[in-house]
């Protein structure tokens, strides 16, 4: 399996097999976790070292990386208190 930058032509694999290569090679872990159209999941995976990817899931099993950088902090945000324009 080869993972390749976002840019790159084809950035998809099994689930299992990119989670491997984000912990193995990069040392991340996953920090959030979401659900958008068509189920799919997607998740943000960052390392002590601020790198981050974030990847999207079909429910086929398939992950595909749409997005990796550098310098990411967890945040803790509020939200809004409900009924009050933001």
């Amino acid at each position: 399996m080869v993972l390749r930058p976002a840019h790159a032509r084809s950035n998809c694999a099994p689930r299992d097999l990119v989670l491997e290569k984000l912990a193995s090679e990069f040392s991340e872990s996953r920090q959030s976790i979401g659900l958008a159209a068509n189920n799919q999941v997607v998740e943000t995976f960052a390392a002590p070292s601020g790198s981050w990817t974030v990847i999207v899931t079909a429910p086929s099993g398939i992950s595909c990386i749409v997005a990796s950088g550098q310098s990411f902090e967890l945040t803790a945000d509020a939200l809004p208190p409900q009924g009050d324009p933001a």
